[in-house]
Formats: structure tokens, C-alpha cells, sequence
């Protein structure tokens, strides 16, 4: 199927053009046939031509008072029939419409000069062919008619046949954005929305979002042409049996969503053409597919601008839009979205680096462009973005800037070393910490960081960051001797730990303590207990040596120490898979295999 929206000043005879080409009635409301005049939406269809296409027309009314319906109608189309009645020539509502198609970047339309049999079309045709060769439609093709008559009709199938062939097929797996057109409610079936698929495709079953995130709805029935349907790829005119919480709210100007695929923004920057960005009123509409929300502008350079929407919409990198002034005082402006996730102006001058930076941007997706202006950024929100990634994840789903992540990787090395040196018993720097130096969103990129193939800066243990040289605490004079003093007692007696009088005795806090147990000099069983390294070791071995199982006295006086020392190294042991017990009052030593984490395999007892 291939989708066209007419376009064309009131009363040119676009409706008639249309029910002549299709055999249907685009108006679908007794007002609009009694008055002869569309004063809504209508959508009509061929029926299917050698090539088994069908093409479908969006019939815009061509009024001055409904020129946000004619917007909705050919948002979210690829392509025009721009009608000129012979008998009229160029009108007011004919430039205004060709304004906004330009704004809109259509670059597919078929010139029909209606109403031939009233008068010579050629004057109006030259006229009209010129003034659309200067919009981004170029060159048409035209074909003059009468509805009335029936003259030309087959010369404007042909030129709409060949136009079908031309439009380009959208991608069937592109993410689903349909702006709806009409909802309502049918009796038996719940609510019905109808809309123009730009690209992707439904099925039956499919989830989609709302708009506004409030809520997904499940897909339960598809028509495409009235014919129903299981699967749909755009472009195609489809109607939508949606389910859920809150789908009686729907309306025209609302968007059904792919779920987790799209940003949901109510602030972008935008290049602005058709006038002076300065020149442009503060609150303006802006139409994009079939929505129109006001926004408020705010001048960033002579044709970018920040625009604060009413209500958030899902857009991306390159998607045109129009701002119109309500009530159409002065032409409408071509909008391209540059950013839709753009910076906050909080510092004085940040304006002006902004439109700087605006100005070297082109509203064309660039993977590459878009990673070295925001550094860091998940590959999802990218692709949401509609900017395609440009290479692979550092971790998880971040990318970075190839650059930006060198010089992250340079700080990190810096902010270790500097640690090192102010905190020579505590070295390692926390992962925690040096995320927060380093600004980072996750705490996944330090370990990458530090984790970066064919750098060797730095170590990473137990949640703390080491150059290879300070990986263990360098004791202060004071400190080693308070230490050294502790082994010494410890080697004539290794299970009885020094009092905790001691250990102030001899300047020995839990500050220090923890440092000497880094630096492997001292093993921490509790806070008032520590022994040497390997102790552990040489209690399981004393204790092999009694009759299994033991209790707690007689592994008390088989260590040669006391219930303060002997309760938490039993329980120790017990953690580390030494020892086990057989109930309340005994324990014995496990003597099974261990694998690298102390966990027993094969107990032999």
C-alpha cells in the first residue's frame, strides 16, 4: 500500500477528486455533504492496481479554520495530490498548505489542475508547477482534470501509479510510531484507533505504549483497508483493536509505542527555518504527526532554539516538525529536531556555547558526532534517540568516546596514586569513591576502567583500586613497631590475642589495626581479636589432634588461651570450613578435600 494526503484551498474540488478516483466518499459526516465542504479527516482507497497495490488517500479539508486538521492529515504521510482548480488559480489556503508541506520536507507529490472543463488549466498549471519547484517538493508531475467529466482521470492514475512505484518502502522492523488519526469505540470489541503506519510493523498480540507512559495496551484486532488482518508493515492506513487501562482515553493527536524504544521528551533544540529565530513569538504550536502541542521558544542563535513543550512527545534526531502561530498570522516554520535530550543552560554564557555547538549540527543521525558531544551514554537511549551506535559497549550497555575514555583512564591512574600518597595505610582507593571523582553515572565504568586489556595501571581487589606498587598499606614508623611488638608476644603465645588495654597501650587502633591486616601483618578474627597470619591454619592443626568431636574447654586448653580468644576463633573456623559442629556443645575438624573458596567436597568423618 502506498498512503497520499491531498492538499489544496477549500473548495478546489479535492474530495470530488478523490470519490471520482476511488468510488468512495471521503466525507464521512452528513454536515460536510449537505455543505459540500470537509471539515474533518477522510480516508478513502483504489482498489488494487497490476502490481497489486493499493493506494489510499488522506482527504484534508482546505478551510482556513482547519488548518490543524489538514496538519494532522499529512504528518505522518510521505506523500501529496496537491489539487489548484483551473477556474480559481493559486489561492491563499494553496500556499499556506504548501508552506507546511515544505516545513514538513515532502519530497513526493502529483500536480492535478482540477476543474478543466471551466477553464484553460495550462496558466494555472505553469503557475502552480513553478511556485512547488521551489519547495523541497521540486518538480511535479500534473495532470489537469475534471471530476465532473471524467477527463484526465486516467492520466492522474498513471502519474499516481508511477509516484506509488518511486516512494521509498520504510524498514518493516523499524521501532512503531503511530500518531492516531480517530478513536473510538465499537460495540463488542472495546476502542478502535485508526492512524498512518510511517514504518515497523503490528501484529496481533503486540504490546504498545501510550504517549505518555501512563499505560500498554495489547494489540487484539487489526484492519487494513477494512480487510482483516494478523501482520501489518508501514506504509499502510491501519485500523487498531487496542486493550488495556485507560484506552478509552485515546484521541487524535495521541501515539501508540513501541515499548522501551523511544525517549519521551518535553524539551528539544531545533534549527528553525522560514524566519529569524528572534522573530519567532514566544508560545507557538508545534505539529509533528498528528499532534499539535504548544511549546515556548527560546532564541539560541540566529536559526536554532530551545523548545519547552506542553506535554511530552517521542521524538527523535531528524524528525521535522511545523510551528505554526495560532490562528496562522504569519507563515508557518520548518522545525528539524537537533537533540532531544539537549543540556541544561544553568551558568551564564552556557547559551552561547550551546548555539555555537548547535551550529555544527545537522539534524542527520551520526552515531559518532552524537558519543563525542555527550561522552558516555547507554546504547539504549541512543538508539531511542534514533541515532544508531556507533560501535561496541565499554561494559553492560554504556558506551563511550574513544577519546573521553582514554582521558577517564588517565585521571583514574592519577586519583589512585594521589590516594596512595595522602593515605599510605589505606592505599585503595574505593570504587565508590573514585566514581564520584570522576563523575561517573555507574559504578560498572571504574571497574572497566580499571579493567582496561593491555593497561596494568592499576589493581582492583575487594572493591578498592591499587597501583601494583602500593597494593599493600605502607606502615608508619610508629605503627609498624606497635606491631611488630604484637607479633613478637603473639610468637611465644599464638592464641592469646593481646588484651584490648594492650593494644591501646601501644597506639594500636581499629584504624590502624585494619591497615596492619591489609599489609598481611596481622589476621582480624574479631575487632578485639587479632593473631598472626595463618593462625587459622595452625588451630585446625592443633585441633586434628584431639579425640573428635571436641568442646569448646577442651579446644580452649588444647590452643592454651582463653574463652575471650577461643569462642570467636571456633566460630572462625567453623566460617572458613575448618571446623563444623555436631551439635550445641561439640565440634569436629572436617578433613575433606577444599576447593579455592574453603568449601569442603569429600568430608571423610
Amino acid at each position: 500500500m502506498r498512503v497520499l494526503a491531498t492538499a489544496g484551498h477549500v473548495d478546489h474540488g479535492k474530495s470530488a477528486l478523490v470519490r471520482a478516483l476511488t468510488g468512495m466518499e471521503p466525507d464521512r459526516y452528513a454536515e460536510e455533504q449537505r455543505r459540500g465542504l470537509t471539515l474533518d479527516l477522510g480516508f478513502v482507497w483504489t482498489g488494487p492496481d497490476a502490481d497489486g497495490e493499493h493506494l489510499a488517500f488522506v482527504d484534508v479539508p482546505g478551510h482556513e479554520r482547519f488548518v490543524a486538521t489538514m496538519l494532522a492529515g499529512v504528518g505522518p504521510v510521505p506523500a501529496v495530490l496537491f489539487v489548484v482548480a483551473a477556474d480559481q488559480g493559486w489561492q491563499p489556503q494553496s500556499q499556506e498548505h504548501l508552506a507546511i508541506l515544505d516545513a514538513l520536507g515532502v519530497r513526493h507529490a502529483v500536480l492535478a489542475v482540477t476543474r478543466s472543463d471551466l477553464a484553460d488549466p495550462e496558466p494555472v498549471r505553469a503557475d502552480a508547477l513553478r511556485r512547488l519547484a521551489e519547495t523541497s517538493l521540486g518538480p511535479v508531475p500534473s495532470v489537469a482534470v475534471s471530476a465532473v467529466t471524467g477527463a484526465g482521470l486516467d492520466g492522474l492514475r498513471t502519474e499516481l501509479s508511477r509516484l506509488a512505484r518511486t516512494l521509498p518502502v520504510p524498514s518493516a522492523d523499524a521501532d512503531v510510531r503511530l500518531w492516531l488519526d480517530r478513536a473510538f469505540t465499537v460495540r463488542g470489541h472495546g476502542t478502535v484507533v485508526t492512524g498512518t503506519l510511517g514504518a515497523g510493523t503490528l501484529r496481533i498480540g503486540d504490546r504498545l505504549a501510550t504517549g505518555d507512559g501512563s499505560a500498554v495496551l495489547r494489540v487484539r484486532g487489526l484492519q487494513c483497508l477494512q480487510q482483516e488482518r494478523t501482520v501489518v508493515s508501514g506504509v499502510a492506513r491501519v485500523a487498531v483493536n487496542v486493550h488495556g487501562d485507560r484506552d478509552g482515553e485515546l484521541r487524535r493527536g495521541q501515539v501508540l509505542l513501541a515499548p522501551d524504544r523511544w525517549l519521551l521528551t518535553g524539551l528539544v533544540d531545533v534549527r528553525v527555518t522560514g524566519e529569524t529565530v528572534d522573530r519567532l513569538p514566544r508560545t507557538v504550536g508545534l505539529h509533528i504527526g498528528t499532534a499539535a502541542v504548544p511549546v515556548t521558544v527560546r532564541p539560541l542563535g540566529d536559526d536554532t532554539a530551545r523548545l519547552t513543550l506542553s506535554r511530552p512527545l517521542p521524538l527523535r534526531v531528524g524528525d521535522r516538525a511545523v510551528l505554526r502561530e495560532p490562528g496562522g498570522g504569519r507563515p508557518p516554520f520548518a522545525v528539524v529536531v537537533l537533540d532531544v535530550r539537549p543540556p541544561r543552560l544553568a551558568r551564564r554564557g552556557a547559551g552561547r556555547a550551546r548555539a555555537a555547538q548547535l551550529a555544527e549540527m545537522t539534524g542527520r543521525p551520526d552515531g559518532a558526532a552524537e558519543l563525542r558531544r555527550r561522552r558516555l551514554v547507554r546504547r539504549t537511549d541512543l538508539l531511542a534517540m534514533g541515532v544508531p551506535a556507533p560501535g561496541e559497549p565499554v561494559t553492560g550497555d554504556w558506551l563511550a568516546d574513544p577519546a573521553h575514555w582514554a582521558r577517564l583512564r588517565e585521571r583514574l591512574a592519577a586519583e589512585v596514586e594521589r590516594h596512595a600518597r595522602q593515605h599510605p595505610m589505606e592505599p585503595g582507593l574505593p570504587t565508590e569513591a573514585a566514581r564520584r571523582l570522576l563523575g561517573l553515572p555507574d559504578r560498572a565504568l571504574v571497574d572497566a576502567l580499571a579493567d582496561t586489556p593491555g593497561d596494568s595501571r592499576l589493581l582492583c581487589r575487594q572493591g578498592r583500586l591499587y597501583r601494583p606498587d602500593s597494593s599493600s598499606p605502607c606502615l608508619p614508623p610508629p605503627v609498624q613497631a606497635a606491631v611488630d611488638a604484637v607479633r613478637q608476644e603473639l610468637e611465644k603465645a599464638p592464641f592469646r590475642a593481646p588484651e584490648a588495654d594492650r593494644l591501646t597501650e601501644l597506639g594500636l587502633t581499629r584504624r590502624t589495626v585494619a591497615a596492619a591486616v591489609r599489609a598481611g601483618a596481622l589476621l582480624r578474627i574479631t575487632d578485639a581479636v587479632v593473631l598472626l597470619p595463618g593462625s587459622d591454619a595452625r588451630a585446625a592443626e592443633v585441633l586434628r589432634g584431639l579425640p573428635q568431636p571436641f568442646t569448646l574447654s577442651e579446644a580452649r586448653k588444647a590452643l592454651d588461651t582463653t574463652r575471650r580468644v577461643a569462642v570467636p576463633l571456633l566460630e572462625f573456623l567453623d566460617a572458613r570450613g575448618l571446623t563444623e559442629r555436631v551439635d550445641a556443645q561439640r565440634r569436629r575438624c572436617r578433613t575433606g578435600e577444599r576447593d579455592e573458596g574453603g568449601r569442603e567436597s569429600a568430608p571423610t568423618l
